[in-house]
């Protein structure tokens, strides 16, 4: 039983490849939680696709022991957070189970969009901040700079900093200090009714649910019978345990650690996050605060190349959702493209994860659709519907009018590429809120319309900044909009898995961008293809693919011109009848190059 005044519990905060989860590997080997031979760089990124990309996405922990300067025995539990916009939802549910953070920025690149939404979530839970500074070995490191820079924009004290290398191993020590010293010990009462707090749960094939508490008060033993407060399902404890990342089992925990709990739960859906885990007998009255719910903001189809693979895309499909909370999902069918799923996702970069993975781990080739986000149509009869997918729009001659998500997006650029920037926002429907300077870089903010936003933009910032700009947002609401659906027709037949919502006046342009495309991506038939894009009833573009054609006069030598008329004729009657039954058959590289739209 560890003394909570020998507890720290903290979260490594920071934008994307400013270093967390390096540092993670460092605080872990100094501290021989794990021996040299077992140690691997991102050592908690246990994903394939983590450790591919580089990148954090589900926040993970790991208990590690440390003695101090002054010879006494600290327990740290530390959580690795992703840096990503699209897992904001990881990072805030982390930051309600620890009491401090790690502010790590790197001192050569300085204070970017994410680090701010990231530290804010920590200001919001009340969070002790300790500011790193990273990768001082590096030539381009300013420190100085980088330290005024925390202090003008987020305004915590920097002055006290600690300056790391986490690659190399400089200011490990001192860090773990800091750690010790700087942040507070947890509270609780070990003679309370226990009230532990569920961080997160995933499935494991061999234990079942395996589920990660924070516990507030009270402890938790080996064979309690305990029941959840949201849920009121009740379960007996038959292992309980922490992370050295390796699982170790031990007999308790009480006030304030972290570690993990199995009680025979068979679906991950059976644990709500936020809930609060107390005992069945003399349980707490007054649940905790849990946390909002993540929403889903993009909205794309699912369906197998191969239409025979979908009972494996449905078994899939339903094994990811069991470890992602976020990843919702629900059955639908296209005409062009038979069986496949809904499914919703909290970013793009979410959904490229989920697609991924079910290609990788499953090996089920996928076909995507045009990531959509959620409408509301407003009918004249006063009902709200929600708009998920546009091929399921009523009829226009029923609806009042329709709403569409709004972000307030925040982007940190240097000064040279401003001009593109506002250029870019104001092209997508922006409308500007702000314009401030944090030293050489000037800080916009934006709102913005969020089917703009899905589709490319964030490419499209990349590209006009040459990669300096970061970007972060956050959802805003609704707002009245003209909006309209743009159907695509090929060979007078709606394509439903192409079929968009664009703004009334964007609508001619997107259009004709499409069709141009198509003609280019829809191979030749025997006869000539029509590819129209149409808002209701009215063509606002159309392209026509020319039909292939087999020279039928070449046996004529000579002789009577009507010969070759007759023959033209003949042929022309053949490619007007081919073309009433004839099936255009659109390839899947043709429905991915299509749904990339570039301005």
């Amino acid at each position: 039983m560890t003394e909570l005044s020998n507890i720290r519990n903290f979260s490594i905060v920071a934008h994307i490849d400013h270093g967390k989860s390096t540092l993670a590997d460092r605080l872990i080997q100094s501290t021989g939680t794990v021996q040299d031979r077992d140690m691997k760089a991102q050592l908690l990124d246990s994903m394939d696709i983590e450790r591919e990309r580089g990148i954090t996405i589900k926040a993970n922990t790991v208990r590690i022991d440390y003695v101090a300067d002054d010879g006494q025995k600290y327990v740290l539990n530390l959580i690795d957070t992703p840096g990503h916009v699209d897992f904001a939802y990881e990072v805030s549910r982390s930051m309600r189970a620890v009491e401090g953070s790690l502010l790590v920025v790197d001192s050569t690149q300085g204070v970017e969009a994410q680090t701010l939404a990231n530290v804010y979530q920590a200001i919001d839970a009340d969070h002790e901040i300790v500011p790193v500074l990273n990768k001082i070995d590096l030539p381009a490191s300013e420190c100085d700079r980088v330290a005024e820079q925390i202090e003008d924009v987020i305004g915590i004290d920097a002055s006290n900093a600690i300056r790391v290398s986490a690659k190399t191993g400089i200011g490990i020590k001192e860090t773990l200090e800091a750690i010790v010293t700087r942040l507070p010990a947890p509270k609780g009462e070990r003679n309370a009714p226990l009230k532990a707090m569920l961080v997160d749960s995933w499935y494991d094939s061999y234990l079942g649910v395996i589920v990660l508490v924070r516990i507030m008060d009270g402890v938790l033993k080996k064979g309690d019978q305990i029941k959840m407060m949201q849920t009121g399902a009740r379960y007996g404890v038959e292992r309980i345990g922490v992370f050295r990342p390796a699982m170790q089992v031990v007999d308790e925990l009480g006030p304030g650690e972290i570690g993990f709990i199995t009680a025979s739960i068979k679906q991950v859906r059976d644990t709500k996050v936020g809930d609060t885990i107390t005992h069945e007998r003399k349980g707490a009255e007054v649940a905790l605060p849990g946390f909002k719910p993540s929403v889903p903001v993009v909205f794309c189809g699912l369906f197998p190349v191969d239409s025979s693979e979908f009972e494996d895309l449905r078994d899939a499909i339903e094994k990811l959702a069991l470890n992602d909370a976020s990843f919702s999902f629900e059955m639908e069918t296209s005409a062009a493209l038979g069986f496949g799923f809904r499914c919703g996702f909290l970013g793009l970069l979410h959904l490229e994860v989920i697609r991924d993975r079910i290609e990788r781990e499953y090996d089920i080739e996928l076909i995507t659709t045009a990531p959509s986000v959620v409408y509301h149509v407003y009918m004249k009869s006063g009902e709200m519907h929600e708009l998920h997918n546009p091929a399921d729009m009523p009829d226009m001659s029923k609806v009042d009018h329709l709403e569409e998500p709004r972000i307030k997006a925040t982007i940190l650029v240097p000064d040279d590429y401003l001009g593109d920037v506002l250029k870019l926002c104001q092209d997508r429907r922006g409308i500007q809120m702000d314009l401030s300077y944090a030293g050489s870089r000037a800080m916009v903010v934006y709102d913005l319309p969020l089917n703009e936003v899905v589709f490319d933009f964030y490419d499209r910032l990349k590209s006009v900044t040459k990669g300096y700009a970061s970007f972060d947002y956050q959802m805003m609401g609704y707002r009245e909009d003209t909006l309209v659906k743009m159907s695509i027709l090929v060979n007078d037949e709606p394509v439903d898995a192409l079929s968009t919502m664009v703004h009334r006046d964007r609508a001619e342009t997107r259009g004709r961008a499409m069709c141009e495309k198509l003609k280019d991506l829809i191979p030749r038939h025997m006869f000539k293809i029509p590819i129209q894009a149409a808002i209701g009833g009215k063509v606002i573009a159309r392209e026509t693919l020319s039909a292939l054609r087999k020279d039928v006069t070449a046996k004529c030598y000579g002789g009577d011109a009507t010969r070759k008329r007759k023959l033209l004729d003949k042929q022309k009657a053949g490619k007007k009848k081919m073309r009433q039954f004839g099936k255009v058959e659109i390839p899947q590289e043709a429905f991915i190059s299509a749904l990339k739209m570039d301005e």
